[in-house]
């Protein structure tokens, strides 16, 4: 892609965004098992905005859907635009719920708060499991961790419940708006959220993935309105330049951003909101925009970029219930982070192996069963 390109005139298949995705999801990965050893601290925390990685899908996910679905209105219905988003995003969340079932009662840990694991009876974690293929939360009487997830199986399908509430929102309303109109909600969007993280007494982005009251759920929604709405606009209203080098660019970047230690100190927790907000509204779409005119040059990049794409949502959905085990062994044990890196780096090897094993024989060829029979 060279030169200066119009979104709207050029329909290219944007690999650097796909190895961007994958990543983001690595760096989630990487989060949750040093969030292990963290005790509740964010400032201890290694790679510690890596939760912005949800925001960026956010973003992504607006950008990805303005850009293949906003011209193909005309010759596709409400139905097809439904049928389409399920087909790709539901084999795996179902997939995700079973790895949860399968590895809850290995998951046994008075530590964390889970020592009634081992007397939840088998029937509500199915019940539960079963739920969590629908993506629909749970109220308290199911919650069978304790800590009052949406989903308790496989707590990152919050995130997916609000992706469902964005493709929604888009198909009814967001995709019919003009430029302009688009462009006022993200300001008001990125209004709520500037507030929410200054005023947050926490100094983050942090939540969303509860519904114990209306704040986490508010939480939700301000993360999910002005990256997803800023995604819209960005693939309207952008013209991409060809940057050389923009993978890897825009890759150590993001990396960069999301490893970004704690801003701040405890008596001016609002500088770190105020970095985030900074990587939500301003590089977060500059990571993008510099990705989506950027070109993979030779095979073995445009692989690697391939598989990193590939794997980016299995990895996401599946990997939590793998951590989950490994949270409940270390608490139960005490060991510190130089006592099980090795294990912890085993855990986040296995969570992307069964990515791919999950990816492989089971997602690839549901959606292409799916498309045949749906679509």
């Amino acid at each position: 892609m060279e030169g200066n390109v119009d979104l709207k005139s050029s329909k290219p298949h944007y690999e650097i965004l796909d190895g961007l995705r994958g990543v983001a999801a690595v760096v989630v990965v990487l989060f949750h098992v040093f969030e292990t050893h963290a005790g509740g601290d964010h400032a201890k925390q290694i790679i510690n905005h890596g939760y912005l990685a949800v925001d960026f899908f956010f973003l992504l996910s607006g950008f990805v859907l303005a850009y293949a679905y906003d011209d193909r209105w005309g010759k596709m219905t409400l139905k097809d635009f439904f049928k389409r988003r399920i087909v790709r995003l539901q084999p795996m969340i179902i997939v995700g719920s079973l790895i949860g079932g399968l590895l809850f009662y290995f998951q046994h840990s008075p530590d964390l708060g889970w020592s009634g694991i081992n007397e939840v009876p088998v029937w509500k974690m199915l019940l539960v499991m079963v739920i969590g293929f629908t993506l629909i939360p749970v109220g308290k009487g199911l919650d069978i961790r304790g800590w009052n997830e949406m989903h308790p199986l496989n707590g990152p399908a919050w995130s997916l419940f609000f992706e469902y509430i964005a493709n929604i929102a888009y198909a009814l309303v967001l995709r019919r708006v003009s430029k302009i109109t688009l462009g006022i909600l993200v300001v008001i969007a990125a209004g709520f959220t500037l507030q929410y993280a200054v005023t947050n007494p926490n100094g983050d982005i942090i939540g969303g993935w509860t519904i114990d009251d209306l704040t986490q759920l508010r939480i939700g929604f301000t993360r999910l309105a002005f990256p997803f709405l800023a995604g819209l606009l960005l693939a309207r209203v952008s013209k991409l330049h060809y940057t050389k080098n923009a993978f890897l660019s825009a890759g150590l970047l993001l990396v960069v951003l999301l490893a970004m230690p704690r801003v701040g100190s405890a008596d001016s927790l609002w500088m770190n909101g105020l970095y985030e907000c900074f990587c939500i509204m301003i590089l977060f779409p500059f990571i993008i925009w510099l990705g989506a005119g950027g070109k993979v040059k030779g095979k073995k990049a445009s692989k690697f970029c391939k598989f990193l794409g590939d794997i980016s949502y299995p990895v996401y959905i599946t990997h939590y219930p793998i951590v989950y085990v490994y949270m409940a062994w270390v608490a139960n044990n005490g060991y510190t982070l130089e006592e099980a890196w090795p294990y912890g780096l085993l855990t986040a090897v296995a969570s992307i192996t069964v990515a791919y094993i999950t990816m492989k024989f089971y997602d690839l060829p549901v959606r292409e069963w799916l498309r045949k029979k749906f679509l």
